[in-house]
């Protein structure tokens, strides 16, 4: 298995999104736009442009919508070449032209168990973990995905590597948590171990998990054995923490700008950045801010 090139990601997509209702009713929480850009779509990109060729999508109920989404649509495709609308028709041809499957979890039973629907996709390979909350470097063109990132490690050491960040300590227990050894080298530990939500009083760092995974498929035999743990779920960082005990696995902490859209807040923080590097809104945005600034401070605004 030395050697072996990265080509396969996962995303899981089976929450119900509980926390955008009622949006979320009949609407897949990963088909909700930042601007004008579905989120899942962020982490589609961000899996091409890190060399990944292809992709599992795994699905529950009410996720057709993400399907539809990537698939090809005729009437809309003609209509827009017939009114010479190029541009559009580009940003359309572009959702159509990937290495894109779909497999339903059809009882969510956390993070591991999506994760192993995915066994016979993935096969005997190494591969990428992507989780649909997490959006990375979305205004910064420029930036090494982090996936990439993970690619590279992987590259030179062989072996599975988590993506981790520092949080508040209020934050820690809504997280998967590792427990690094040593100083770490060029942004990259070797971990003691990971441990799943702890609470702040117990976490044995703050470095936590944030939503990108380069696994090694013995995984899958872990997780086919797993028990139900936090949550009552099986829980992936549980399943890591075992495969930490027979072969290493590492922690690259990531530097970037991690938007979180797994919450409203974190949404609409992440629908503003992003708009203010809109290049159709970003002037008109900026404009509203301010006046709306000065509305809040009490100060006149400008018209006209």
């Amino acid at each position: 298995m030395k050697n072996q090139k990265v080509r396969k990601a996962v995303i899981p997509a089976g929450g119900l999104g509980t926390r955008f209702l009622p949006a979320t009713k009949a609407l897949a929480k990963e088909m909700l736009p930042i601007v004008d850009k579905p989120t899942i779509q962020f982490i589609v990109e961000e899996a091409l442009k890190s060399g990944i060729e292809d992709i599992l999508v795994v699905t529950g109920k009410s996720k057709r919508s993400i399907e539809d989404h990537f698939d090809s649509n005729f009437e809309l495709e003609y209509n827009l070449e017939q009114k010479g609308k190029t541009d559009l028709l580009k940003l359309v041809n572009d959702t159509t032209s990937i290495n894109l499957h779909f497999i339903r979890q059809s009882h969510p039973r956390g993070l591991g168990d999506a994760v192993l629907q995915a066994k016979a996709f993935v096969g005997n390979e190494p591969f990428v973990v992507m989780l649909g909350d997490d959006l990375m470097d979305i205004t910064n063109d420029k930036a090494v995905p982090l996936t990439k990132q993970l690619i590279n490690d992987y590259e030179e050491t062989h072996a599975s590597t988590i993506a981790v960040m520092p949080v508040s300590s209020e934050e820690v227990s809504a997280y998967g948590v590792i427990a690094p050894q040593g100083k770490g080298e060029n942004g990259r530990y070797s971990v003691e171990t990971f441990v799943e939500k702890p609470n702040p009083e117990d976490a044995p760092s703050d470095l936590a998990i944030i939503g990108r995974y380069l696994l090694t498929p013995e995984i899958f035999g872990i997780l086919e054995n797993q028990e139900p743990g936090a949550g009552n779920e099986v829980q992936l960082t549980d399943a890591i923490d075992t495969l930490n005990k027979t072969q290493r696995v590492f922690a690259r902490v990531f530097t970037g700008d991690r938007y979180d859209v797994g919450d409203k807040f974190g949404f609409m923080k992440t629908s503003i950045d992003y708009a203010l590097k809109h290049p159709q809104i970003k002037d008109d945005l900026k404009q509203y801010l301010i006046e709306l600034g000065h509305k809040l401070e009490g100060k006149p605004t400008k018209k006209g």
